[in-house]
């Protein structure tokens, strides 16, 4: 911020010494440029090009036309002068574009001088970027919609040459689990545009809302566009609706608002690429239409998590294939993407093995089972999809039973999947859970809203690479790129919905579009930086997780000392840390792990010009009369979640609610049985042990704990125990376990935690401990 305020008065100045009589040149550094996604070459010269009220843009076509206004608008708003839009080209002062049809789609060129700008492309995509890159280079004021003063709109004399890595540069927004307006979804394509972004792939269709009308089905959104209201419970909490409750929570685009949104993303140089879910994610179209079903049974829109996915569309009966066809015909209509999007994914084929209509239908085409059976679902739907001129294309789980000749596999479970599509020769679009699914969390799990699961930090989706090291040079030239998933389970809000999105979207961006030889971390974060100077201009609520601090602890076994190392995001960050109550004020400058051997509270925040700023990190180590001792374990934890190893139980760390942090040891079929040698006699009047609960990963909190203590380590004596009943609980919860009773002198402390057992929901349960505290 300190750089373009110093840069502008420095400009005002050139500017009044020049009306005086003297030639002060306009100096630009490389730190003052800041483009996202990075330019494939850019070359810095002396100079720069002043915008003022004579300055025109010269065009050859309507095209270039509507692409100029996008700009001249932002001057309008921001300087208070529009610049004129002419075909003649004056002597100077003038923005240019000029045709080349030598160049490659979507490619351009940019030329500034003192006298000119020449933006050069072969259409209308070139000249987009061109213009978006050009608006990156003026002062972030231009993002302003009120009047800006004492502003120069100069950018520096450069020369730039660029073009995408990849074709498809996507985002994925889910509005059928939580539906947004046409209007939020217009400034999601404006975001895309501004990060050179250019498919939208609109999940319209999923069990908790059918968003899109079909005029031939009207049911399909007066039944199911809405469900049961239960948006104050968790997402997985949420009762399955009775037929007697009133369903008022949902919406639906109509065609003419499809219509208006693709119209306004073409203008953008975004394709919409539709989903319509099959054959299962589809409750919403059965409540409708029961007899799309293989029961054909009436069921409720859900209001919240549904699984397994068992409600789903008979793959026997030929009026399945009839309302699909018809409702993708209609959709085709109103989208003219390349590319139908079917899902594909999570279909549970229970109800596939008893139906009647389904097993004739493996039997009749010669099907070896269930498997097959959606593999002929689909290549059914590509051979429809394809006779219509598009290509079809679909979540990974595609591939099950053989591929569709003509397919696209967009591969999320992992790359494997896009790994054997390209082999098989189709295209692939990589969107990997572990780098592009910003339905993650992306920062420290105890201070972030709730998501829901993993970790996806933003320099994590700077390391996103569609082509696996592993592909051949066949293959890599199947991928077509890659994609963001935004799935909005636990999205209300649109305020949510750009948290989630940004500033992931720009680590993306110049992931899929920049040379993978350029990017560089380090590089990128004061670009991202002064890109949060426009999102706060153009009123994006984007995250600042990435400066948030978190800590990475380690015990030495010999000693007991606890180190603790405080970091973020942000290479340089300047971090300060109190102790035990002090206040940040008086913050110490963080500059290597701080040793802690006895109960203490640390406190730590970011600084900006010596003021604490973001979240403040604060977290209490509590020493007991366990820490370091000896652990011995009846049943041994499950080799997928050790913990620290041995130590882990009485090591002062604690877990956060992300259960991968690596602080958890986990018991799956058996309980927690443990024995801690205190070494010596003590007094021992109260054991916790802390435990997690995500019912929706299966963990539950313990069923029952009992304690129990002895002097020799051979015979035991119950002390106490705590039971506690089964709840519902939608949330990732941190419980501790308390057990108090009269002192007594023990060596020995026995504790016993038991799992719930079976879930409600079927299937055995987790127990997550992360410390046993004995006092």
């Amino acid at each position: 911020m300190k750089t373009r305020f110093i840069q502008t008065l420095l400009l005002s100045l050139a500017i009044l010494l020049s009306a005086c009589g003297h030639r002060e040149k306009i100096t630009f550094t490389e730190g003052d440029i800041s483009i996202i996604p990075k330019p494939r070459e850019l070359k810095l010269n002396e100079g720069a090009f002043v915008f003022n009220e004579k300055t025109v843009f010269l065009v050859e076509e309507e095209n270039q036309e509507e692409i100029a206004r996008t700009l001249t608008d932002k001057f309008k708003a921001a300087a208070g002068w529009e610049p004129q839009i002419v075909t003649s080209a004056p002597d100077g002062n003038f923005v240019e574009f000029r045709t080349d049809a030598g160049l490659e789609d979507e490619a351009y060129e940019l030329h500034s001088t003192g006298n000119a700008i020449t933006i050069s492309a072969n259409g209308y995509s070139g000249f987009l970027y061109g213009v978006e890159t050009l608006r990156q280079l003026l002062p972030d004021e231009i993002e302003g919609k009120d009047l800006q003063r004492d502003i120069t709109w100069a950018v520096p004399a450069t020369e730039i040459k660029d073009s995408p890595r990849f074709p498809w540069r996507g985002l994925m927004l889910d509005v059928s689990r939580h539906f947004f307006p046409k209007e939020y979804v217009l400034k999601v394509i404006d975001g895309l545009a501004m990060h050179k972004m250019n498919v939208l792939h609109l999940h319209l269709v999923d069990d908790q809302g059918w968003r899109i009308e079909i005029k031939k089905y009207p049911k399909l959104t007066e039944v199911g566009g809405y469900r049961v209201d239960k948006e104050d419970m968790h997402w997985n909490a949420r009762p399955a609706p009775k037929p007697s409750e009133k369903a008022t929570y949902g919406g639906f685009y109509t065609q003419e608002d499809i219509k208006e949104i693709v119209a306004y993303a073409h203008e953008r140089g975004i394709e919409v690429v539709p989903e319509i879910e099959m054959p299962a994610h589809v409750m919403s179209a059965i409540a409708a239409y029961p007899e799309l079903s293989c029961k054909a049974e009436p069921v409720m829109v859900p209001s919240g998590g549904v699984w397994p996915i068992t409600d789903i569309y008979c793959a026997g009966k030929e009026s399945t294939f009839e309302f699909l066809e018809n409702v993708l015909t209609e959709v085709m209509e109103l989208f003219p993407s390349k590319y139908i999007h079917v899902g594909g994914d999570e279909a549970t084929k229970t109800n596939w093995k008893s139906c009647p209509h389904c097993q004739k239908r493996i039997r009749e085409e010669g099907l070896a089972d269930v498997k097959e059976l959606q593999s002929y679902f689909i290549k059914r739907m590509e051979r429809f999809i394809s006779s219509k001129g598009r290509t079809l294309i679909g979540w990974d789980e595609i591939l099950e039973g053989g591929l569709a000749p003509g397919a696209t596999v967009m591969s999320w479970r992992g790359i494997q999947g896009g790994w054997e599509a390209s082999e098989q020769g189709h295209d692939v679009v990589m969107t990997p859970g572990t780098h592009c699914y910003f339905d993650h969390y992306q920062g420290p799990q105890d201070s972030e809203p709730t998501a829901f699961g993993g970790y996806t930090p933003l320099s994590k989706v700077y390391e996103f690479d569609p082509v696996v090291d592993s592909m051949s040079v066949t293959q890599a030239k199947h991928v077509l790129g890659g994609q963001a998933n935004l799935w909005a389970e636990y999205v209300p809000t649109t305020s949510h919905s750009e948290y989630m999105i940004y500033p992931r979207l720009a680590a993306l961006a110049e992931a899929v579009w920049s040379p993978k030889e350029g990017r560089d971390w380090k590089e990128f974060v004061p670009r991202m930086e002064h890109m949060f100077e426009r999102y706060d201009k153009l009123g994006i609520n984007y995250a600042k997780s990435a400066y948030t601090i978190m800590a990475d602890t380690k015990v030495d076994e010999k000693t007991h000392k606890v180190t603790l190392a405080l970091k973020n995001e942000i290479p340089g960050s300047d971090i300060r840390y109190v102790l035990n109550g002090e206040d940040l004020t008086s913050a110490k400058k963080y500059s290597g792990p701080i040793e802690v051997a006895e109960t203490t509270t640390v406190k730590a925040s970011l600084f900006k010009d010596d003021k604490p700023v973001g979240k403040e990190f604060k977290k209490t180590f509590t020493w007991h009369k366990a820490v370091g001792k000896k652990v011995a374990y009846k049943n041994p934890w499950n080799k997928n979640y050790p913990g620290t190893g041995t130590y882990s139980m009485v090591n002062v760390l604690r877990g956060t609610k992300n259960f991968h942090d690596g602080q958890w040891q986990g018991w799956l079929h058996k309980d927690m049985e443990l024995t801690i040698d205190l070494e010596e006699s003590a007094g021992v009047r109260k054991v916790t042990i802390g435990t997690l609960e995500n019912q929706g990963s299966g963990i539950y909190f313990p069923a029952k704990v009992e304690v129990l203590l002895s002097n020799e380590g051979k015979t035991f004596k119950k002390v106490g125990e705590i039971k506690r009943d089964y709840a519902v609980n939608g949330d990732a919860e941190l419980k501790d376990f308390t057990v108090t009773f009269p002192e007594e002198t023990a060596r020995y402390v026995k504790v016993k935690a038991a799992r719930l057992g079976n879930s409600p929901k079927g299937g055995d349960t987790w127990l997550f401990v992360d410390e046993v505290v004995v006092e």
